[in-house]
């Protein structure tokens, strides 16, 4: 398992290298001018940040309950983004619609863009985190797994 410092870690930098590309990109692509986005996109950074904390422990303590590690394969990485950005988009709609005074519909179809982009961002910064700062190798053993 992370520790508490390694997950603050991995949220914030989740987060702030996710704003830098986002914002810029969405800007663009929606037709919204850069503040309005970039204000839509730091209140959901910090929704996103406290969700993204507790995803990721439930999902590890999850994975080390059923599995007895915490290891990811690929097709646990795919699914681990798809739950977490499935959750974001069902938190963000209604938020988009209002603050962007845009139907829900549209704020729907910007939300799937934005997922789109999310899914490909949340599989591609864990596997480069888990790379760059590995779990070590005694966490991934149990103590609930018996041989």
């Amino acid at each position: 398992m992370r520790t508490s410092k390694d997950r603050i870690r991995h949220t914030l930098g989740f987060e702030i290298v996710g704003l830098i590309i986002f914002v810029p990109l969405a800007s663009l692509l929606f037709n919204f001018d850069f503040h309005s986005i970039g204000i839509m996109a730091v209140v959901g950074s910090i929704i996103a940040t406290i969700w993204n904390y507790i995803y990721n422990l439930l999902f590890d303590h999850g994975m080390l309950k059923l599995r007895g590690k915490v290891d990811k394969t690929v097709p646990l990485r795919v699914l681990h983004a798809f739950l977490f950005q499935s959750s974001i988009l069902i938190l963000f709609l209604p938020m988009i619609a209002l603050y962007l005074s845009i139907s829900l519909w549209e704020a729907f179809m910007m939300d799937i863009a934005v997922v789109t982009f999310y899914l490909g961002y949340t599989f591609a910064y864990n596997w480069v985190y888990d790379k760059i700062f590995p779990i070590p190798a005694v966490a991934f053993s149990s103590p609930l797994v018996t041989k």
